[in-house]
């Protein structure tokens, strides 16, 4: 609702990040969100470092110049980018592979013991996922706490950062994940808010 009101400033407290094959849905709000995601669908990608989540959409447009103004006269969406930006903080046989592009780890072989393996294709291949973001604001303005879930239900690794190996903080897996086309007439991604400041305008 338009007008002043602390009870809509949302702070994002607590934050999880799951990974899903591509086409996954979003659970449904249970009694307690904290077991909504416990099944074999998605799967929880962990600690990620302070920084939380940067969510980035980028629409471009193309002018329409015409011989009779110096102004454009219309503007044509061109592409649209909606990406997260995160760096998870461990390491472990689900994000790894999924920084790296797919693949997954392996046992080595016998008489080894306690080694495994992960193997970079020598070119990149599509690895499509689903990416589940949800956030949980505990004292949102003094009222109860609510839960925001935003899901991309296809999309990939679209770009990575530098691992920087030293003696003076944690590795990090910092990735950019960009949202595709799910088919026709689907959303390219969906936000649902356990949110009881949004009854007013539905």
């Amino acid at each position: 609702m338009a007008g002043n009101n602390s009870a809509e400033i949302r702070v994002a407290g607590i934050g999880k990040l799951f990974v899903a094959n591509a086409g996954a849905t979003a659970p449904a709000f249970g009694a307690d969100p904290a077991t909504d995601w416990a099944s074999t669908t998605w799967t929880n990608l962990g600690y990620t470092t302070g920084d939380g989540v940067t969510f980035s959409k980028k629409d471009k447009l193309e002018a329409i110049d015409s011989w009779q103004s110096v102004s454009p006269i219309h503007y044509v969406y061109s592409a649209r980018d909606l990406s997260l930006k995160f760096s998870l903080l461990q390491f472990n046989e689900d994000t790894l592979p999924f920084f790296m592009g797919g693949g997954s780890v392996k046992a080595a072989p016998a008489p080894a013991t306690d080694v495994y393996t992960y193997d970079i294709a020598e070119r990149p291949f599509a690895d499509a996922r689903a990416l589940g973001l949800e956030f949980t604001d505990v004292k949102a303005g003094g009222t109860t706490a609510v839960t925001y879930r935003f899901i991309i239900p296809r999309g990939q690794v679209t770009a990575t950062d530098d691992i920087k190996l030293n003696r003076k903080g944690a590795a990090t897996l910092g990735i950019t994940f960009s949202a595709m086309s799910n088919g026709d007439g689907k959303p390219l991604a969906t936000f649902l808010m356990k949110d009881t400041q949004y009854s007013a305008s539905v």
